[in-house]
């Protein structure tokens, strides 16, 4: 059952990519600097500055500055967004700024 060293690292993404996430019921105050692509579910009151895709779910909340290559955002955002490549507000999702 656990012989296999190598377990672990078959989970894991072969590109070393990872998806940051800020699941619901988290409340986080302060910046966020990353490479990767994010995904808040729960609110963040800060800015976020990624090179990679910014997903903010249905229950997630941002109130600062946003940079990031894409964005989909599904919940609300309160501030200045920046967004590189592609922006999708989808039905439920609300930016104000």
């Amino acid at each position: 059952m656990f012989n296999n060293k190598n377990s672990m690292s078959k989970n894991a993404p072969a590109d070393g990519n990872s998806v940051n996430l800020i699941g619901a019921g988290t409340s986080i105050q302060g910046d966020i600097q990353s490479t990767n692509d994010i995904r808040i579910d729960g609110t963040l009151k800060g800015t976020i500055n990624t090179k990679g895709k910014l997903v903010v779910g249905p229950s997630g909340n941002i109130e600062g500055e946003i940079h990031c290559q894409q964005a989909d955002i599904s919940g609300n955002v309160r501030g200045k967004i920046v967004v590189a490549e592609l922006l999708a507000l989808k039905a439920t999702g609300k930016i104000s700024g």
